[in-house]
């Protein structure tokens, strides 16, 4: 119950803002833009439980052929003096425009997961990006190259691989004050296949002031193999957060 009202709140929230800066002049664009966000949730009762998140986002966009983006995720739960969730996500991401839709790219993403018994995942690639369609609505993309693979697991030793990498993001305007964006990355390794490791978000970000978002994000990671038989494959995750833009 107290979960319902907290996503019947925030989106109540998410209706009030296409109300929010109508009036809004146009401001010339930044070289950096980007976001700093964080979310907490609190209940009692039965199950005592805690829960917040921290994020960021920077994209560097000079208006030359060059932009980079880098962003984070940590996010945390416990329960009853028990953590339940402790996941750290990084990423960041350099393309270079080739022609007005095709770009090279160079990435690296972290992650640390000890309830997937990952000490640490880094995966560094590269390889080409499209811009499929862009408009002033929507924007779709997909990428796909080649990198490696370290990963470290709780009491074995670094595993590493060649890997095979893809990638797709979706963006949509609704209104002047808010938007849903969409993102899908999965990487295999080349010496085992079925080692997979599968990235999924969804979320709807309205403007509620000037210099602040509300997020409503829901997260997928699927990991096709485990370390261990008792941890499961698939994660998710509804996250409530207040950004603050820059």
């Amino acid at each position: 119950m107290r979960f319902s009202i907290v996503v019947f709140v925030s989106l109540l929230l998410v209706v009030s803002g296409a109300a929010v800066a109508q009036d809004k002049a146009k401001e010339p664009p930044k070289p950096l833009t980007g976001n700093f966000g964080a979310g907490l949730s609190v209940t009692g009762g039965n199950t005592d439980t805690q829960s917040f998140n921290l994020s960021f986002e920077a994209t560097h966009d000079p208006k030359t052929k060059n932009v980079w983006k880098a962003n984070g995720l940590y996010l945390r739960s416990n329960s009853n003096d028990a953590t339940i969730a402790d996941m750290l996500r990084l990423g960041f991401r350099d393309d270079y425009m080739l022609t007005e839709r095709v770009s090279v790219y160079g990435a690296v993403g972290y992650l640390r997961d000890p309830f997937k018994s990952i000490d640490y995942l880094l995966n560094p690639q590269g390889g080409i990006g499209v811009k499929v369609y862009t408009s002033d609505q929507v924007t779709f993309s997909l990428s796909g190259g080649a990198g490696g693979v370290w990963e470290k697991n709780e009491g074995l030793d670094v595993r590493s691989s060649g890997t095979l990498n893809a990638g797709e993001s979706f963006s949509f305007k609704l209104s002047d004050t808010a938007k849903l964006v969409q993102n899908l990355t999965a990487m295999w390794k080349t010496k085992e296949f079925a080692d997979a490791l599968y990235h999924f978000d969804i979320a709807l970000i309205t403007t509620i002031a000037k210099k602040f978002d509300l997020k409503i994000e829901f997260m997928d990671d699927y990991k096709n193999r485990t370390p261990f038989p008792h941890i499961k494959k698939n994660d998710t995750a509804l996250i409530i957060s207040l950004l603050y833009k820059f």
